[in-house]
């Protein structure tokens, strides 16, 4: 049964997860070590441990209480089965268009080489890009509901291209009844008055990409010429976001080895105005801005440390979103999502500035994953099956893992850069992640708890 519980303690809270059913428990320091113990079916051993320790009396309540939870499916429930319709073709949900295979920025850590990534620098033609919404009406079947995001690169390089691919969905979705969500995401340079009142006009969601105080974003994210872009990025932020009333964007910044200390770079971001935010740590391999083990400790004390401090303007009347703290604990994502998560690969797939088809973003440029192009298809049946089967039960090191229902097994580009083998997780990316979840389900349990007290 100890696979199928994850407990913690963080502060002078302990914190009792029920893997299988998502249930999260608040617990007094005498569960927590009950549940050292306890199996299920086994009271009296659990009381003749620990009756040095506690009362009988409190043993025996306490037994009565965790009885009660496995009769309600929130303590030792059943393992998942695998739905059916993972052994069927996936219909296609959404697509990242790399309308600039270029950009106006030379971040250091950038994983997509400048924006090119390793060829040619080019753009989207606009007939590429209604292609792909062609191909994502063709492929999506029943669903009425398709995404596309328009990434690179920096988007706002092709213009050209973004808007005829808006209108042209605008008028696909008259023909089809389907109804499109848009996504941009930018590093803002070229985000002037008028394409952010295009953007409004078109109902298109932002992603802003910053990385928090100044001399970190300045020092990663050079223009070509070398020149830091925060103070231009974050005028132009400051007037799209207030243009929208502070509504349908996200910030999102990448911490790495030089700024650990990124509890500094979230404040700044929300001190400088921006109010629905996240931080993400690098993916590198082999280079001196990347983390390896010996880093986690400094990591981990580090989201402790964000953790505090989000609390605390949360109960100061001064909150802000953050993308990772933000769990629903009453009613989680479906079976579906809590195996495959993303759905790169047979869900969701990237088309590269000349067609081509990737199973995301991330894998642009690596050839072996070339799929086939939006107008002929996925040519590699084979691939996407794969990808559609790599969910955490068949994962090696994912079956065992407490967190194995809330990471849906990872990136599977980070797990192919590190192992070449999607289904081999990125060690140091797991370590991180199951610590943020840890101070998410924290944060989430006491904000319950407190919201309970008020009323």
């Amino acid at each position: 049964m100890k696979d199928r519980i994850h407990k913690f303690r963080q502060g002078d809270t302990y914190i009792l997860l029920d893997i299988n059913s998502g249930a999260v428990h608040v617990i007094d320091r005498m569960i927590y070590d009950m549940m050292d113990i306890f199996t299920g079916g086994n009271d009296e051993e659990v009381v003749a441990s620990l009756r040095r320790e506690y009362s009988e009396k409190e043993l025996s309540e306490a037994l009565g209480e965790l009885h009660s939870l496995m009769d309600a499916g929130q303590l030792f429930a059943p393992d998942i089965d695998v739905p059916p319709t993972f052994k069927q073709t996936g219909l296609v949900k959404s697509l990242c268009l790399m309308v600039a295979q270029d950009c106006n920025l030379r971040c250091r850590y950038c994983f997509g080489d400048g924006g090119s990534y390793g060829g040619e620098r080019a753009v989207m033609s606009p007939e590429v890009g209604r292609a792909a919404v062609d191909y994502l009406i063709a492929h999506c079947g029943p669903r009425k509901h398709c995404e596309i995001d328009f990434f690179g690169g920096e988007p706002l390089m092709n213009m050209e291209t973004v808007k005829a691919v808006t209108e042209y969905v605008r008028q696909r979705e008259k023909e089809t009844g389907k109804a499109f969500k848009l996504t941009l995401t930018t590093n803002g340079v070229l985000l002037k008055d008028s394409i952010i009142q295009w953007l409004n006009d078109n109902n298109i969601s932002v992603v802003l990409s910053v990385d928090g105080r100044k001399e970190v974003h300045d020092r990663m994210r050079p223009d070509v010429a070398g020149n830091g872009s925060y103070d231009r990025v974050i005028k132009n932020f400051r007037k799209l976001v207030d243009s929208r009333d502070g509504k349908n964007y996200y910030m999102r910044g990448t911490y790495t080895k030089e700024n650990m200390d990124f509890t500094e770079d979230v404040l700044a971001m929300n001190d400088a105005g921006f109010d629905i935010l996240s931080v993400e740590p690098v993916v590198l391999k082999d280079n001196p801005l990347g983390f390896t083990e010996e880093d986690l400790p400094r990591i981990f004390e580090e989201y402790d440390r964000l953790t505090k401090t989000y609390l605390k303007r949360h109960r100061e009347g001064k909150d802000f979103f953050f993308f990772h703290f933000n769990m629903d604990l009453s009613n989680g994502p479906c079976v579906a999502k809590r195996l495959a998560g993303c759905g790169a690969g047979h869900e969701y797939y990237a088309v590269a500035e000349n067609g081509d088809l990737y199973p995301c973003h991330q894998f642009v440029g690596r050839g072996r994953y070339k799929l086939g192009n939006v107008y002929d298809g996925v040519q590699d049946k084979d691939l996407p099956r794969y990808f559609r089967e790599s969910h955490v039960l068949n994962k090696e090191k994912c079956r065992d893992c407490w967190a194995r229902f809330f990471c849906s097994g990872g990136c599977h580009a980070n797990a192919d850069l590190f192992h070449d083998d999607i289904r081999k997780p990125y060690e140091v990316g797991c370590e991180i992640q199951k610590k943020r979840l840890e101070c998410a389900i924290l944060v989430q349990s006491l904000l319950a708890l407190e919201s309970m007290e008020a009323d």
